[in-house]
Parts: structure tokens; sequence; C-alpha cells
């Protein structure tokens, strides 16, 4: 089961230990365009099984999509492909806008 990270402890792990965490964003470019959080790493989740090599293993990954549906998906799949450091950003970038930085822009 992947490990569900409310955006307040994302947002205290990105700032205590930065380079332990990497976020992986896999929405669609065009919903990168209206709002990100920064640093990521972005790999639309189509586009994930082929890129599976740009995801570190010696890092904590955690995923973010809108609202923490498709990231849940990735996540697992990171984690059944050996993916030991994975979690899911509960509540996606629209929970990180209203609970962490309201300057990221919500939408949809």
């Amino acid at each position: 089961m992947v490990e569900e990270l409310a955006p307040s402890e994302v947002a205290r792990r990105l700032k205590e230990t930065p380079a332990e965490v990497l976020l992986l964003d896999v929405r669609e470019p065009f919903e990168r365009e209206v709002a990100v959080i920064e640093p990521s790493l972005h790999i639309p989740m189509q586009e994930v099984p082929a890129r599976t090599a740009e995801v570190p293993k010696n890092r904590t990954v955690v995923v973010y999509c809108h609202s923490g549906g498709r990231s849940a998906m990735v996540a697992g799949y990171l984690e059944q492909r050996g993916w030991t450091r994975v979690a899911n950003l509960h509540g996606g970038i629209d929970a990180w806008s209203r609970e962490v930085d309201r300057k990221v822009p919500r939408y949809g």
C-alpha cells in the first residue's frame, strides 16, 4: 500500500531535507502550464513506464497530480517495480494550494 503524505508533511520534508525528496509531477503539460510545485520532475502519467530510469531510487519520491488519483496509481506502479521510498501527495496540487502555498493557482 502506497504511503499518503499530507501537503504539510511534504512541505516540512522539502524544507528540512530537500536533497532527500523528489517531487514527481505526473500531470499533463497543459496542467503544468497553469500550476506547478517547484522543484519537481515532470513525467506525464502515460510516459512513466518508458521513463522510469529518470526516477531515482535513492530519494523519497513524492508523486503528485491534480487531486491525488493519478499520482496514487503511479506511486503504486513504482512501488511494484522496486521503489521503496515512494509516496503519494494526498489531495494533489489542489490540496497543496489550499494548505501550503496559496500562490499556486487552483484549477479545474
